[in-house]
């Protein structure tokens, strides 16, 4: 199987190698497409912290390279993989354990919605949406040219149940605390990546299909540095 993980790029090969089935549901509770296990992240070695930091820069311009799935599972676990599988803890700090964030991942393959419990994907759709993303971001051109697009999601009303007018604050700084993790990670992968705030929050709604009390609220293209 690693052999076989070494030779994929980008997730449509993640599909045809770890399918585990259909009929899953997503984050919407909607029926959702095919159930994609993710390889294991290494929780090990790599680029130190203070490195990571002082090279990470705004990156616009992206090759037009696929991402491996080694890189894909790595960035999704950086944003909010299980680390304290016990009492489910993830690798970003949440007010009260609530974890009101939701992960979408688009490629030329698709939409994606990451499940921390089990690290697995559900595919919610086939089409290549980041060109319609990019539009909901005001044409931002580094939208539509990443590799990959992650679209942070919140559902206040995880946390508003336990700390209630103060948690909007709370769920928007779990966001940053997740964002700088992806960049941080794409870092250390060797990836460029930008934070994109500007968008339509409706529009992007509309293109990820996104349930009523799920709220945009942050997009990460990544990819490889162009050049």
């Amino acid at each position: 199987m690693k052999a076989a993980t070494a030779m994929c790029s980008g997730i449509g090969a993640m599909i045809a190698l770890w399918a585990l089935g259909c009929g899953q549901t997503g984050a919407q509770g909607e029926t959702g497409g095919r159930e994609i296990a993710l390889p294991s992240p290494d929780t090990a070695g790599g680029m130190s912290l203070t490195e990571t930091l002082a090279k990470r820069r705004s990156v616009r311009e992206f090759a037009p390279d696929s991402l491996t799935l080694e890189q894909i599972s790595q960035l999704a676990w950086a944003a909010q993989g299980i680390t304290e599988p016990n009492r489910g803890l993830r690798t970003a700090p949440s007010a009260g354990a609530t974890y009101p964030l939701e992960l979408y991942l688009l490629t030329k393959d698709g939409i994606f919605h990451y499940v921390p419990q089990g690290h697995k994907l559900v595919q919610l759709g086939e089409v290549d949406r980041r060109g319609e993303l990019a539009q909901a971001a005001l044409g931002q051109a580094s939208v539509a040219g990443a590799a990959l697009d992650i679209v942070i999601a919140g559902v206040f009303s995880r946390t508003e149940a336990k700390y209630r007018g103060r948690a909007r604050q709370y769920v928007y700084i779990e966001a940053g605390h997740v964002g700088q993790s992806i960049h941080l990670q794409a870092v250390a992968l060797g990836l460029g990546s930008v934070s994109v705030g500007a968008f339509r929050d409706q529009a992007v709604s509309e293109v990820l299909g996104l349930a009523e009390e799920e709220t945009p609220l942050y997009i990460i293209p990544v990819g490889k540095k162009a050049g």
